[in-house]
């Protein structure tokens, strides 16, 4: 019996494809650029080197992701594989049209992660693609980008996984990080929001914080406000929210967030108890009012990536999908916020 099933597992072995990493190209970023009727495909192949890491740009054109993989491999010397995908880009022009498809071609990929990264290029993917941001590789530089400021900036948590829930969710809408190449660096210059699978409207960097506020369950970030004519920082180093449905006829909304802060820096001479009660009380009328101007120009463009009509669906037995999308521009929304402040920083 032991021998039958040793046997057993080794025939199964041999059936599992096998690829010897010094004998394929590892594409760790994949670009996406609308050129013509076609699609501008770009893989970014990692070169190491003794001290740092290069990389070399496989670019064909086509109509469908698999399509200008195929296209490329003819190009190649080795088979390019897709297993240690870490970024995939989409130029501004193509996500206007849509880029569902491609996203979906991923998902259906077995060899790709579903938390890959996103994103959306003001200009053109295949140029932040050929970059070069330092010596530990382009891949390493955008996971780190996204990474860090996920967990310390204003940028939402965002992937393959987190777009695919949003865009098949009824009641939602997907967004994804906006980037911008300056010089030798790439910034993210804010947030692309997509009605059905096509980008509609950009959240700004300044309403970042605010949209995270509003977005993730729990959330840091650092925003700026003033007292007095001087200006504090805030970081923010917990927050959460609460949705509530305040009336069904017409539909009414608020929005509760509590924001646990410290202050980093403030420009004034002194902030004693006085100071710190005048911050908590302008940055909670600040969040109120920046939230509240988010929330209604989400509305104008009849895209909700906040969830309010699932969250409607939750609370609503019956809930017709049909009448929110024509109820939902009419929604009244109030936010409400709270901020504590833990600690006090550096003074100027």
């Amino acid at each position: 019996m032991s021998s039958l099933l040793i046997v057993s597992i080794m025939m199964l072995a041999g059936c599992v494809e096998k690829e010897v990493i010094d004998d394929v190209n590892i594409a760790m970023g994949l670009g996406y650029d609308l050129e013509g009727d076609e699609v501008l495909g770009t893989a970014m192949i990692p070169v190491y080197k003794a001290e740092s890491i290069e990389n070399f740009i496989f670019s064909s054109k086509g109509k469908i992701s698999r399509e200008l993989i195929f296209r490329m491999r003819h190009k190649s010397g080795q088979p390019i594989v897709t297993g240690s995908l870490e970024i995939a880009f989409f130029g501004d022009k193509l996500a206007k049209k849509g880029i569902v498809a491609f996203i979906d071609a991923f998902q259906r990929d077995p060899s790709i992660g579903s938390r890959v990264y996103l994103a959306v290029v003001d200009g053109t993917a295949q140029e932040v693609l050929k970059g070069s941001y330092g010596n530990r590789g382009n891949a390493d530089y955008f996971s780190g980008l996204f990474q860090h400021n996920e967990e310390q900036g204003n940028l939402p948590l965002t992937n393959i996984h987190q777009f695919l829930f949003d865009y098949y969710q009824q009641g939602q809408d997907p967004f994804l990080p906006l980037l911008k190449k300056r010089k030798d660096l790439v910034e993210i210059t804010g947030l692309a929001v997509f009605k059905d699978q096509n980008m509609v409207e950009v959240v700004t960097a300044d309403e970042m914080f605010y949209f995270k506020l509003i977005n993730d369950k729990f959330s840091r970030g650092t925003v700026r406000t003033e007292i007095d004519s001087d200006e504090v920082i805030v970081r923010n180093i917990r927050s959460q929210h609460k949705m509530e449905l305040s009336g069904r006829n017409p539909w009414e909304f608020t929005v509760h967030i509590t924001v646990n802060g410290t202050i980093q820096e403030y420009s004034g001479k002194f902030m004693g108890p006085k100071e710190v009660k005048k911050v908590q009380k302008a940055l909670e009328k600040q969040i109120e009012e920046e939230s509240l101007k988010l929330i209604t120009r989400m509305q104008e463009y009849k895209v909700d990536p906040f969830g309010f009509g699932h969250f409607a669906k939750t609370r609503t037995r019956g809930f017709d999908f049909k009448k929110w999308k024509s109820d939902y521009p009419n929604a009244k929304f109030e936010v409400k916020a709270n901020v504590i402040i833990k600690e006090v920083g550096i003074v100027e």
